[in-house]
C-alpha cells in the first residue's frame, strides 16, 4: 500500500492481509474508514469450493461484482446465476447471500458498501456486527 502526498492510495491486494471468516470465505479490505474513506468501504471475498455465506442484511446499499469463479446469489427466494463481470445492487435491509457455485473452484467476489459504518445483521441469529469489525488493519 502507497499513501501519496494529497492522501491518495495506491493498493496492492496481494500485500494485503486476509481475515478468515469461516465456512471456507476469507475478506481482504481494500478502501477502509481507517485511511479516511468517508463514504463508502471497499473488499474482497474469496470462496473456496462449495463455501457460502449466511443470508444476512446491511444498514447501507452493497454492490457486489463477481471478479472469478462462478457464483449464486440468493435474495427475495431465489437463486441467479452470476458470472464474471457481473454485478448486483441491493437495497438496505434486503436479506441475502452469495454462494460459490463450484464445487472445486474458487469464487472471488469485491464488494462495495456505501457507508463507511456497514454492519452486517445475520438473519438466522439476528446479532449485528459492523463490517470492519471482521478485518481490523
Amino acid at each position: 500500500m502507497m499513501k501519496t502526498e494529497s492522501n491518495a492510495y495506491l493498493l496492492h491486494p496481494a500485500d494485503i492481509k486476509k481475515y478468515d471468516r469461516g465456512g471456507g470465505a476469507s475478506t481482504t479490505p481494500l478502501v477502509t474508514a481507517g485511511m479516511g474513506a468517508s463514504a463508502f468501504i471497499t473488499g474482497y471475498t474469496e470462496f473456496a469450493g462449495g463455501a457460502k455465506i449466511p443470508f444476512h442484511f446491511h444498514n447501507c446499499e452493497e454492490s457486489v461484482l463477481l471478479v472469478e469463479g462462478n457464483a449464486i446469489f440468493d435474495i427475495d427466494g431465489r437463486e441467479f446465476a452470476v458470472r464474471p463481470q457481473d454485478v448486483t445492487f441491493i437495497p438496505a435491509g434486503v436479506p441475502h447471500r452469495f454462494r460459490n457455485a463450484s464445487e472445486t473452484e474458487p469464487m472471488k467476489i469485491m464488494w462495495i458498501y456505501g457507508s463507511r459504518d456497514a454492519t452486517r445483521t445475520l438473519v438466522e441469529t439476528g446479532e449485528t456486527r459492523p463490517v470492519a469489525a471482521e478485518h481490523k488493519r
